[in-house]
């Protein structure tokens, strides 16, 4: 995995034409790179990144930053009082319990 500024790249090989290509992870906004060598690969990841985000500063735009950390979940109302009741009892908020038992489950 390719990390530059806090995005990061997945690669794939593309046996046919005999390049690397790829793609930076968790944005809205479409980014490429590609290379037919590493080092060219890596190259072209930073350049994408920072061509990526002058571009947005020219445009006087935030970028699109990797994940925030925040995740919308709807959830059935019981559940939803069940787990918000849970979090109570063990003094933890609801996004507390929540996140905690989603890393066990990973």
């Amino acid at each position: 995995m390719l990390e530059h500024k806090g995005y990061k790249g997945h690669v794939e090989f593309d046996d046919q034409a005999g390049i690397f290509h790829g793609e930076v992870l968790g944005t809205r906004d479409v980014i490429t790179f590609e290379g037919t060598s590493v080092r060219e690969l890596k190259r072209a990841f930073r350049d994408s990144v920072d061509d990526y985000l002058d571009f947005c500063a020219q445009r006087s735009e935030e970028p699109d930053k990797p994940f925030t950390g925040r995740l919308m979940v709807r959830l059935p109302e019981t559940l939803h009082r069940e787990l918000w009741m849970q979090s109570r009892a063990e003094n933890k908020s609801l996004n507390q319990l929540i996140g905690e038992r989603l890393s066990k489950a990973s």
